[in-house]
């Protein structure tokens, strides 16, 4: 290196520090998805493995407490929690001075400073018809006066200049949020990464293709995107001074994990390589031979990583072979519910008639559901019964939802509502045209496990069954544009709860996370009402009618919620799942 460059290199290694940049450049983190992202823009992204991205790059108001549980949320970018009206509807956030955009040519080279501004356009994109973001659920008719300036956009574009009574700035560092409701959950909506600050000159900047062009103030930049095949990211040097100081819950593991990460600046780890590998046992070798620092164990390897108690098949412990080895075991229920959903608007198997009814319950009875929990999860899942899980606000552990199972039964249902055997012993419509169905899938040998038991279902009912495969990004682009059948999908808990979960059948979010397109005027009425009240047992008794509601009608087929097996590397230090946050890459660090 020559004289010139490396006086450049310190000056530029001594701002850095100044701004608080401590990660090492040289400590790569290598961790895998299980299916293709769709994009980094956070209006315009609603999976999983896009928003694990986004929740690097962009920054909400708040976040959660990495270490506490039951989880808590604390400020991010705000110097402390909203100040809240008594009546729920006034949200006031008071941000810190001195965060700053990652660099990018849209700024002119001038440092650019997050303002509260930027809050208000981040949100107003999610209510852009332009835009047409899968959460906007999220705002529409949440914010005093949105209804009014979406509905004066039509078709258009927002009109981002204009005044919105129920979203606006104070001054430079004041965003207040006016609602036209009562709802004491708008905290947690918040916190999730569709809510990260973007600014306005990056995306006007970057309009032909804000999706490949993600400039945030998180403690990530995005270096490399192959798409569907690989992402990576770098410490972002423009990162605000964050120091890891989280004081420890009551579990085992946090005494080690304070030992090992307090005080350290964050982010610790310079590079994070992501790759996508949808076979499950290309996965498990690759964390065998440490070339993932984490992984979570596929279904297939179950077996081999764990000892697995007999009498309860949710108790297992790490394999001694790989505890010797030092590698790090965790388990969490997850805050999840897995189902088969019927798209309500198609013509052979939607509709309120008692016949099709019929159909979706027969399909719902004749699936073995304990066979592919045993089987395929290998006993690492409990069957749901609610459409809230265990462990978020409004779960009923006792309430059963779920279709027995009783293949006979479900014969004679069909055969009591006219679906005929032809003389091919196939069954017929009522009407007497041809009875086929068109189930969803992947092409993963994991997919192809699923539909196995899916094909043995629609055998024993005598309905003839056909595959639409497709990668998931695709698949959940045509579900959204209601052009599916049928199709299996999993919902974790955005926030912890029941309103993240029975949102899922609100008719007014069809298109949206309704995949069903279910809509029931007596369950939005309902879900209306619980939307006012906090988390008790009066909003409780609304849930379970709620729920009754969806086991009559049947859009869905209850699946399982699964127990998350983790495993890291031993130099892989500070690691510890959240319940909530998709990821942890920030908070961790590389000793090897």
């Amino acid at each position: 290196m020559r004289k010139g460059q490396f006086a450049l290199a310190a000056l530029t290694a001594i701002l850095i520090s100044g701004n608080g940049f401590a990660a090492d450049m040289n400590k790569v983190l290598h961790v895998a998805f299980n299916a293709p992202e769709t994009g980094f823009d956070p209006a315009k992204i609603s999976d999983q493995y896009s928003s694990s991205i986004v929740e690097n790059i962009f920054d909400p108001l708040i976040t959660y407490d990495y270490l506490a549980r039951p989880v808590k949320l604390i400020p991010n970018t705000t110097e402390a929690m909203p100040t809240i009206s008594k009546d729920g509807k006034v949200y006031t956030f008071h941000l810190k001075h001195g965060i700053y955009f990652a660099d990018d040519p849209a700024f002119g080279g001038k440092k650019r400073e997050l303002v509260a501004e930027d809050y208000a356009y981040s949100i107003k994109r999610l209510l852009d018809p332009t835009i047409n973001s899968p959460y906007s659920f999220l705002v529409n008719g949440r914010f005093v006066g949105g209804d009014e300036l979406v509905a004066k956009a039509g078709k258009n574009t927002l009109d981002y200049n204009a005044p919105l009574e129920g979203i606006k700035t104070l001054d430079k560092y004041t965003l207040q949020l006016t609602l036209k409701e009562t709802n004491f959950n708008m905290t947690y909506i918040l916190s999730m990464p569709v809510f990260g600050a973007v600014a306005r000159e990056v995306i006007e900047a970057n309009a032909a293709n804000t999706m490949a062009h993600p400039v945030g103030t998180g403690p990530y930049l995005l270096k490399e995107w192959k798409p569907g095949t690989k992402m990576v990211l770098e410490a972002n040097p423009n990162y605000r001074k964050d120091v890891f100081n989280f004081a420890p819950s009551k579990d085992a593991i946090d005494a080690g994990i304070i030992k090992a990460m307090k005080g350290k600046t964050l982010p610790c780890i310079g590079r994070v390589e992501v790759s996508i590998i949808e076979e499950e046992q290309p996965t498990w070798l690759a964390f065998l031979e440490k070339q993932l620092d984490i992984s979570g164990i596929p279904q297939p390897a179950l077996q081999e990583a764990l000892v697995i108690d007999p009498k309860d098949p949710t108790k297992a412990t790490l394999n001694p072979k790989y505890a010797k080895m030092g590698i790090q075991h965790q388990r969490y229920k997850l805050q999840e519910v897995t189902y088969t959903y019927f798209n309500m608007d198609d013509s052979v198997v939607g509709g309120d008639s008692k016949e099709k009814l019929a159909l979706r319950r027969a399909i719902a009875m004749a699936f073995p559901r304990s066979e592919t929990i045993a089987a395929i999860r290998r006993g690492q899942a409990v069957p749901v019964n609610y459409m809230i899980p265990e462990g978020v606000g409004g779960h009923n552990p006792n309430f059963k939802g779920a279709a027995e199972y009783d293949p006979a039964k479900a014969n004679a249902l069909l055969d009591k509502f006219g679906y005929k055997k032809g003389a091919d012993g196939w069954r017929v419509q009522p009407n007497g045209k041809p009875l086929s169905i068109e189930y969803a899938t992947g092409s993963a040998a994991i997919d192809k496990q699923w539909n196995e038991y899916w094909q043995k279902a629609f055998d024993s009912l005598k309905i003839h069954v056909t595959w639409k495969v497709g990668k998931w990004n695709e698949l959940d682009k045509e579900a959204r544009q209601s052009k599916l059948q049928m199709w299996g999908l999993a919902w974790g808990a955005d926030y912890p709860d029941g309103d993240n979960f029975m949102m899922l059948l609100y008719g007014k979010n069809a298109g949206d996370v309704n995949y069903a397109n279910f809509k029931n005027a007596e369950y939005d009425k309902l879900f209306e009402s619980s939307l006012k009240l906090p988390d008790g047992p009066e909003r409780n008794k609304l849930y379970d009618q709620m729920n009754k509601i969806v086991v009559a009608q049947q859009p869905w087929i209850f699946g399982d919620t699964r127990v998350r097996n983790t495993l890291a590397q031993p130099y892989v230090k500070g690691f510890k799942i959240h319940p909530i946050v998709n990821t942890t890459w920030r908070y961790i660090d590389l000793q090897k």
